[in-house]
């Protein structure tokens, strides 16, 4: 029986092979996709996945939606000078909220991987993905009241469509999960914000 018994103690329960799930002691906090808050681990959740390294995709999606909403933040900036709108303004307001910390978190993921986020925005390679020319902005500062409202959606819904077809290709394409998530973001919410904008351009005077 010792024999048993010594046998028994010397042998250590194997290493487990992945993450560990979670159990019932201190609470373990998963961070939210960009803009999202932090959330508790649920018991029993398996957390701690060894992200995917980043392939080309991510970094060509990272490197061109930077530009793409510098752009859409320098429309917005021309909003509350230009239009007492109110629905236009809590629009400008809220694609200003969401894409601020989104240019941040890929500036600072392309930034880990060595490279530099690009500078200003390049209208004409944009131009497959809704980015307004020069001429298009131009015209834009230069309008106000309903005129301003009017080429405002119909800009901004051609940018939020090419940002769309941005995040598909990211997610279709793209490996690492922070791009991921980002990407997911963009497609849901400014598909909902494309909505939207329909919805108020058609609700404008002729």
């Amino acid at each position: 029986m010792a024999t048993f018994a010594l046998a028994g103690c010397a042998q250590e329960p194997p290493a487990p092979a992945g993450p560990s799930p979670v159990g019932t002691e201190a609470p373990v906090i998963v961070p939210g996709s960009p803009g999202a808050p932090a959330r508790t681990a649920r018991p029993g959740e398996r957390v701690g996945r060894t992200p995917s390294a980043a392939v080309a995709a991510d970094v060509r999606f990272a490197e061109g939606m930077i530009p793409h909403h510098r752009q859409a933040l320098e429309m917005t900036a021309l909003v509350e000078a230009r239009t007492t709108t109110g629905s236009i303004r809590s629009l400008a307001r809220q694609i200003s909220a969401a894409q601020t910390p989104e240019i941040k978190v890929m500036t600072n993921w392309l930034a880990e991987l060595g490279r530099r986020a690009p500078a200003g925005h390049d209208h004409a390679q944009g131009a497959a993905y809704g980015m307004a020319t020069q001429e298009q902005l131009n015209a834009l500062r230069g309008a106000r009241n309903g005129a301003f409202d009017r080429l405002f959606l119909q800009l901004m819904t051609r940018h939020h469509e090419g940002a769309v077809k941005m995040a598909g290709e990211q997610l279709a394409g793209g490996r690492d999960q922070r791009m991921r998530l980002l990407a997911k973001d963009v497609y849901s919410g400014q598909s909902i914000e494309i909505a939207r904008m329909r919805r108020v351009l058609e609700s404008l005077p002729a």
